[in-house]
């Protein structure tokens, strides 16, 4: 079986075992855009980046009508590059990376969609807002002021651990943590229902545990070529 073909099979074979309360969201960072095309080909309209320059790159050479999402670390000073098309942006990870968000949409006359990442996992490395910085965060009326941002919902990385047991446990108490958040702003932000967590490999754990929105990479589009 050729690369391509691999892809295209890969595509089908995860979107036909997810529920439709799921989406995939194929996270094509260091891949070149001969493979984002064949998963294109497949049906695949959703992508995930983490670096500007490539992103910006490969959304100008790619059909328009390409979800882009931005699932990495964003700069504050990187925004404005993406803000004129960027369809979702993973990890917002402080208020003023929302702020900034906010600013750029306004100029580009958007409303960009936006999760909260919360940092679950047991790594110092991780970036993301304790369960308690978020509750603080969505219970202040700041974000409710600014009207270029859409609240969708929340982000997450399990531990890096082969325990499988604690990488439920960690999805299971973050799908508990979103079901109150979802509450506590339901008459501001009705539309706050997404709930992007899991990656390659503990994917199907983070369906059965609540995810909206899977970021499946290697077991795609294999391992990264540049």
């Amino acid at each position: 079986m050729s690369n391509e073909s691999f892809i295209g099979h890969q595509i089908k074979e995860i979107t036909a075992e997810l529920p439709a309360s799921a989406r995939l969201v194929a996270i094509s960072k260091y891949h070149p855009a001969s493979s984002i095309e064949e998963a294109y080909a497949a049906g695949q309209r959703v992508f995930g980046e983490s670096h500007v320059q490539e992103l910006i790159g490969k959304e100008a050479c790619l059909p328009k009508d390409i979800e882009w999402h931005f699932i990495g670390h964003l700069q504050t000073n990187k925004v404005k590059y993406i803000a004129p098309f960027i369809s979702l942006i993973h990890a917002v990870d402080t208020i003023k990376l929302l702020r900034e968000i906010n600013k750029q949409a306004e100029k580009n006359n958007r409303v960009i969609d936006c999760l909260i990442q919360l940092h679950i996992a047991q790594e110092e490395t991780k970036f993301g807002f304790t369960y308690e910085e978020c509750r603080e965060l969505l219970s202040s009326n700041e974000w409710k002021e600014l009207k270029h941002i859409n609240l969708r919902g929340l982000m997450c990385m399990a531990s890096n651990t082969d325990d499988m047991n604690q990488v439920q446990q960690e999805f299971h108490e973050m799908h508990a943590f979103f079901e109150e958040m979802q509450q506590m702003v339901i008459n501001d932000a009705p539309q706050f229902n997404e709930l992007s967590m899991g990656m390659s490999h503990d994917y199907p754990i983070a369906v059965k545990e609540g995810s909206t929105l899977v970021r499946v990479g290697s077991k795609i589009f294999g391992n990264r070529i540049y």
